[in-house]
């Protein structure tokens, strides 16, 4: 018999441990474990965080109330900020200067781009239209699967901006023959006064605004958003008020109140749900966020599944299988939601426009290209049948 070092003996033994056991036992996370997580991960206001003196970019806030002379309470979102003079708001983005409430981020923006209206995802709206994207840093969210967390959770002063002030936003997206402006990829909430400027120049000029968001915000400025407001996605991220605050950091009703606003105010708008492994793919969940948009917003609506990708602080889930995202497509349209997609993945039916009436194919999209087109103004060139959503 051939003697081996206790080393060896250990080293070969770790060998056939590894061997013997499955690639998932040495998963670090596993959904489940993820979803066990704290129960609230609602940020937390930044005390004596704001910068010593104010610059240009700084502007009074849309609304908010005096508390004492000194604090202030941000009425923007639900998450009603108290800040006492030097703080900073959850968002990041506020702060509290000798009374006064100040946005740091008004004609600021960190990311400016040309893209696609079907990148937002926005199906049903001008296809084929290209959008003036802007977004700054900030956000009054926590999600833990960020796609844009280098900008949504950073402040400021931690990112490369761009001077980009509302009148020459509107300048540069007429400038570029664009038709119109969204406010996206942080969150547009965390910069409403620049949004909300901004959008008042562009509706001046004919210029559409696109509001692209988690939707948390209150029904006053979300009232006179939609004044100048042509079309929106918001992402509803479930139909959970327990995955709401263990995922996101928010709460469930103010988001469901958003979409009720929308479809009273009649602005068009599309709805975006992530399928998170874990915690957003619950079969019975999804059956039940379908029937609350049957019964409170009703069955023209479009709904898109999109696909998780490890990212953020979970990085460490597997992606969302495509069947999941078919069978949920399928369920949301056996409900009777008329125009279900599923994103992030390549999957041609999923992606593709098909009349309600008829079924024929109207809108054949590969990626964000549109090879086929069988629209007549806003009606199935087939049968004639309005499509919803704004196609001229």
């Amino acid at each position: 018999m051939k003697n081996i070092s206790r080393r060896h003996f250990l080293y070969c033994s770790a060998g056939l441990v590894c061997s013997a056991l499955p690639a998932r036992a040495f998963w670090p996370f596993t959904a489940i474990s993820e979803a066990s997580g704290p129960v609230d991960i609602r940020g937390r206001v930044f005390r004596s965080d704001a910068p010593k003196h104010l610059w240009k970019w700084s502007h009074e806030g849309f609304l908010y109330k005096k508390i004492n002379n000194s604090n202030v309470v941000c009425q923007i979102c639900p998450n009603q900020c108290v800040l006492a003079p030097g703080d900073r708001s959850i968002c990041r983005s506020k702060v509290n200067k000798n009374g006064t409430l100040y946005s740091l981020v008004y004609g600021n923006p960190c990311s400016v781009n040309i893209d696609p209206v079907e990148k937002k995802p926005l199906f049903h709206f001008l296809p084929r239209s290209k959008t003036f994207s802007i977004a700054t840093a900030g956000c009054n969210f926590r999600c833990l699967n960020c796609q844009n967390w280098e900008i949504s959770q950073a402040k400021p002063h931690e990112v490369r901006s761009y001077e980009l002030f509302p009148q020459d936003v509107v300048n540069e997206a007429q400038r570029s023959s664009i038709s119109s402006i969204a406010y996206t990829y942080s969150e547009p909430i965390a910069f409403f006064e620049y949004m909300i400027d901004t959008a008042r120049l562009a509706r001046e000029r004919k210029i559409y605004n696109l509001l692209i968001s988690n939707g948390y915000i209150n029904q006053e400025p979300l009232l006179a958003l939609c004044k100048v407001l042509d079309g929106a996605n918001i992402n509803l991220k479930s139909l959970s008020d327990t995955i709401y605050r263990k995922l996101n950091g928010g709460r469930l009703d103010p988001v469901l109140n958003t979409f009720k606003t929308l479809h009273e105010q009649g602005v068009h708008f599309e709805m975006t749900n992530l399928v998170v492994p874990g915690y957003t793919d619950d079969t019975e969940m999804v059956k039940q966020m379908c029937q609350w948009i049957l019964t409170h917003l009703g069955p023209n609506y479009p709904l898109h599944f999109l696909r998780f990708f490890p990212k953020y602080k979970l990085d460490r889930l597997p992606p969302t299988p495509l069947s999941t995202l078919i069978k949920f497509r399928k369920l949301a349209m056996s409900e009777g939601i008329r125009y279900v997609y599923v994103g992030n993945v390549s999957f041609p039916e999923g992606n593709n426009t098909y009349c309600h009436n008829c079924n024929k194919l109207v809108v054949e999209r590969i990626g964000y290209f549109i090879p086929s087109y069988h629209m007549d103004e806003n009606r199935c060139k087939y049968c004639k049948t309005v499509i919803p959503g704004r196609w001229t």
